[in-house]
Formats: C-alpha cells, structure tokens, sequence
C-alpha cells in the first residue's frame, strides 16, 4: 500500500536502479551546460574552487497586478480575529467536532463561543486572561476553564481540522487551486527552555539547548492535514510516511 501511494515498485533493486538512471541523466545534463551557462562559473577563492551562482533578477511588478492587489484588498473586510472564527464555526460546523471526553453531548448553551475562545487563546498563546467576561456565561473563566479540560484532546483537534479541509474542498475556486493529490512537508524548529519528553539536543539547530521540530504537511489546497512533533535528536525524514498516511481528511495526497 505504501509503494503503490508514492509511486514505487515492489523491488527495492528496480526502484534504485530508477532513480540512479534519473540521477546520471540529469548530471550529465548540467555538466554539458555548465561550460556555456553564464548564471553559473568557477572561481577560485583563498586557493578553493567553489562554484557561484548569478543570482536570479528581480521582476518588476505589473501595473495590472497592482491594480488586482487594491481591487482585492478593498473588498476584504477589516473584522476581529475572534468574529472571524465565529464566522468559520457556523460556515463549516467544526466546533461540533468538540465533544466531551465523557459525554456523548453537552446540553451546554452556547458552547460554540466558548470552544472558540479557547481555541484562541490557545493558538495565539495569550491564556484564557483576555477573553475572560463575567457578563458573559460563555466567557466565564470557570467555563472557560472547563471547555479546556473537557473538549480540547488530540481526536477532537483531529476531526474538527477534517471538517475545516473537506468545507474548503467544496469550494470552487480551491478545485482550481488543485485537487488534494499534491502535498508539501515541511518543518519549523524550535528552542524549548524547559524540560519535556519531546524535546531533545541537537547541536546543529539547538546549540547547547534542547528542541522540537513541528512538522507539518500542507495541501495544494492550502489546507492543513496533519501535523506531528519530532524530537530533537531525531531525522525528520523518518517521520515523513506517518505523517502522510496518519491524516485523517477526505483528502488524498499521492505526490510530495
């Protein structure tokens, strides 16, 4: 199942044997150009041959697509980051994803202002301190609180981020975009100062600190499908299959 969703075959040995032709083609490509390619030249520095690339000019911008940045960003509306998620939650109903770890349905009013303001708070790293309102019940800090404790778990953040992929898969100009089959992985690193099971040293990108790599695989929707943490000490690119065959949306990516 594996070889058949990226492409390769059964054989180790056929596949090597692939991409070791693919690879002498292409060198034998660039070494015949290399000699008439202008962008590219060998110089000798403090008694070293390095190779030195021209870098590439900078493109004007057109008066047509100065003019296509005003019109669009015109029509887009100045609203507040919390109206703006209000908004999503009753367009795609992602905040329902959100249930109680040990009720099949909370009769709570109002929950979708609460989930919301979590997820917030969260996202942008503030705390619960400034969405706090006591003239508000679904702002309380004790609802606050217990939306937190009681909504907020891997498998809830898993099928709302589903939701939220399959809604912008319905839309027409995002079919444009692509089809779902195209994605990219990348990684962010960071410097973790206190003591957790995922971060680990790594002196290449974490100096004398510990760290984690957040992994993340995008869409050419532009969409999020998953996302997992690397320890420090570890390859990312042994992560790389997880996290293409653990995504739980309707999307199904095939190329990377």
């Amino acid at each position: 199942m594996i070889c058949r969703s990226l492409g390769h075959s059964l054989s180790a040995d056929d596949t090597l044997a692939t991409l070791s032709q693919q690879i002498n083609a292409t060198y034998r490509m660039v070494a015949a150009k290399l000699p008439t390619n202008p962008s590219a030249r060998i110089e000798t520095q403090e008694g070293k041959e390095e190779l030195v690339l021209t870098g590439l000019e900078k493109l004007e911008e057109s008066p047509s697509l100065i003019r296509l940045r005003d019109a669009v960003k015109a029509r887009v509306p100045r609203v507040d980051l919390p109206e703006l998620l209000l908004e999503i939650a009753a367009h795609t109903g992602f905040a329902t994803k959100f249930t109680h770890v040990s009720e099949r349905e909370s009769r709570t009013s109002d929950l979708t202002t609460s989930v919301c303001a979590v997820l917030l708070a969260e996202a942008c790293n503030i705390g619960l301190d400034p969405l706090v309102r006591n003239d508000v019940l679904a702002l309380r800090r004790s609802r606050l609180s217990w939306v937190t404790q009681n909504f907020l778990r891997t498998d809830t953040l898993t099928a709302a981020n589903a939701c939220l992929v399959a809604a912008q898969n319905r839309i027409p100009l995002v079919q444009a975009w692509g089809g779902g089959e195209v994605a990219s992985a990348d990684g962010l690193r960071f410097v973790v100062p206190v003591r957790t099971l995922h971060a680990g040293p790594n002196p290449k990108y974490f100096g004398y600190e510990h760290g984690v790599t957040y992994y993340n695989l995008m869409s050419n929707q532009f969409t999020g499908l998953n996302a997992i943490v690397v320890p420090g000490t570890l390859r990312d690119s042994l992560f790389l299959l997880a996290l293409v065959l653990e995504q739980s949306t309707e999307l199904a990516p095939t190329r990377l």
